[in-house]
């Protein structure tokens, strides 16, 4: 039998400027770069493309990570993209930390708005310099409480959800 996953190793994402983007997350968000992979050609195909891979720890043991691959950027690449194609959510332990984020990253300069109250979680957000969407959560109190009473509802809502996009014609 396959055991469960157990976590999240590391989430990759395109960048623009390895240094830029060292920038923004060790200094800006203090994540500290904890590896850097350079590679003159892809693993797996083997096709010629110098990149850099670089890893920011996370507090929990996890990474972000990013490639600056640039002989395989596309036009576009870097365009700031809505919240629901992608983004990443990090979480502050509580919302007085999440407000010291917001006015960190403002007095930064980087636009950051919000919170945003969504029941279990409150949120800002903001971007990096790569275009990719962030956001910042605390969670509520009774974080785990509502998640437990929305878990018995889950399954029902997606079901209810998908017979709305057929009758709709939005089916996928």
């Amino acid at each position: 039998m396959t055991t469960p996953l157990k976590g999240i190793h590391h989430s990759a994402y395109r960048c623009r400027d390895a240094e830029e983007t060292r920038a923004f997350y060790e200094d800006v968000l203090g994540l500290p770069l904890e590896a850097v992979v350079q590679e003159e050609k892809e693993p797996g195909s083997g096709r010629p493309n110098p990149f850099v891979h670089l890893f920011f720890r996370m507090p929990d043991g996890n990474f972000i990570a990013f490639f600056d691959a640039p002989g395989t950027v596309k036009e576009g690449d870097f365009n700031l993209v809505h919240g629901f194609d992608r983004h990443v959510a990090f979480e502050a332990d509580d919302e007085v930390k999440l407000l010291d984020w917001r006015d960190k990253l403002n007095a930064a300069g980087v636009p950051c708005f919000g919170p945003i109250d969504h029941g279990f979680v409150k949120s800002v957000y903001f971007s990096d310099p790569n275009g990719l969407p962030l956001e910042i959560t605390a969670r509520v109190p009774t974080h785990d409480a509502i998640l437990a009473e929305d878990a018995k509802t889950a399954h029902a809502i997606i079901k209810a959800w998908s017979a709305r996009k057929a009758a709709e014609g939005k089916a996928a």
